[in-house]
């Protein structure tokens, strides 16, 4: 028989059973198979690919190619309707966030879709979701300052925030059709979705 106040050296079929991850949201479980990757380097493949740009018809990108071919879009597909080979010419903001997690190693955490409103939620859904800029987190934007979810338009990444109403981003698909960095505003931002990151 266990002495009083040794009992934790023979613990009880209900504490053994109790999961390691019982604290832990969905995408914090997820990320401990993945590769300790920090907002630094995520930040860092996102800047190279500043330049990038699409064609004439808004397409060409690799970001596009890779979601034509990814499993992801025939999800999208039978979730909002069209053809895998549309989101070749579609607008690719979201495409950018979510390959750049692909190439990192951790899509699990970061997520991956074409449209902005439904890659939101799904931050929101895993309790990752909140209204402050820091780094390496992906920020959605609202042209008109909305702050609902179902009105967001774009889709980038926090390289900082500026302490004076703006942050500064790298984002797919701006303006120009490119991968750039920019400066916004924190009035059009809706919120932030927050990936797993080491460190």
């Amino acid at each position: 028989a266990d002495t009083p106040g040794q009992s934790h050296l023979n613990p009880s079929p209900a504490e053994v059973a109790q999961p390691v991850n019982a604290n832990k949201t969905p995408l914090q479980a997820a990320a401990e198979g993945l590769p300790k990757v920090t907002a630094a380097q995520v930040l860092d493949l996102a800047a190279k690919q500043v330049g990038i740009s699409e064609n004439s018809q808004g397409g060409g990108t690799k970001f596009q190619s890779w979601y034509v071919a990814s499993p992801r879009a025939k999800e999208t597909v039978a979730r909002d309707g069209g053809s895998p080979r549309a989101y070749a010419n579609a607008p690719w903001c979201a495409m950018f966030v979510s390959w750049v997690g692909e190439q990192a190693g951790i899509r699990p955490t970061m997520g991956w879709d074409a449209y902005t409103v439904a890659h939101a939620q799904w931050f929101k859904d895993n309790k990752h979701w909140g209204t402050t800029a820091k780094p390496g987190a992906v920020v959605y934007f609202d042209w008109n300052g909305g702050k609902r979810i179902s009105g967001i338009d774009h889709v980038g990444f926090v390289k900082k925030d500026n302490g004076d109403g703006t942050i500064s981003t790298i984002e797919g698909n701006t303006g120009n059709g490119k991968v750039e960095h920019r400066v916004r505003p924190k009035s059009q931002v809706v919120g932030y979705g927050y990936p797993v990151y080491a460190g």
